[in-house]
């Protein structure tokens, strides 16, 4: 993260999405109380952080997720994205670029979701941590095939190799200066 001086926007930006999160989170926990909800239970906090894993990828990372930050970023020289403009607008390019950033927001709305419509709320997560499973193993896949493929790829090197040096210690000329 740069230096706050180093950055377009004043520490009042960054102030004004942290009140925005807290007033949710408030509103959310006001909701809870005068409905007589529960947030979720221990053993779904597993399903919800996969769905927010999922869901926070999908909108910083994935081109799926381009219509929410292109308004937002610049692709940079480097082939980076990069905050636009100054202000907010640059506080917010910094947010959905930053998947830990924006992950703190897909769980405030998932959890929001669980515990204003518990039915969909479930759905979703499930629907969502699926696809972060989905994610976690062809991640994992690709991975374990690009190992083996450069563990091929290193005992073909290593068995060229051996075949260049038999071949130099079994050819006729070196033979002779071996007798010498």
């Amino acid at each position: 993260m740069d230096n706050l001086s180093q950055t377009p926007a004043d520490p009042h930006d960054y102030a004004t999405v942290n009140v925005v999160w807290g007033g949710l989170l408030t509103a959310l926990l006001r909701f809870t109380a005068r409905e007589g909800r529960t947030g979720p239970e221990p053993v779904e906090l597993p399903v919800l952080g996969l769905a927010t894993f999922a869901l926070t990828k999908a909108l910083s990372k994935e081109k799926v997720g381009v219509w929410a930050r292109q308004p937002l970023v610049e692709p940079g020289d480097d082939g980076d994205r990069h905050p636009r403009g100054r202000g907010l607008r640059y506080v917010l390019g910094e947010l959905v670029t930053c998947s830990r950033c924006l992950g703190t927001w897909s769980s405030l709305g998932l959890m929001g979701l669980r515990v204003a419509r518990p039915r969909e709320g479930r759905i979703v997560a499930a629907l969502l941590a699926t696809a972060a499973i989905n994610d976690i193993l062809q991640a994992s896949f690709t991975l374990l095939c690009a190992k083996a493929n450069a563990t091929q790829s290193g005992a073909q090197v290593a068995e060229s190799q051996a075949r260049r040096v038999q071949a130099v210690e079994q050819s006729p000329g070196r033979a002779s200066a071996a007798r010498r």
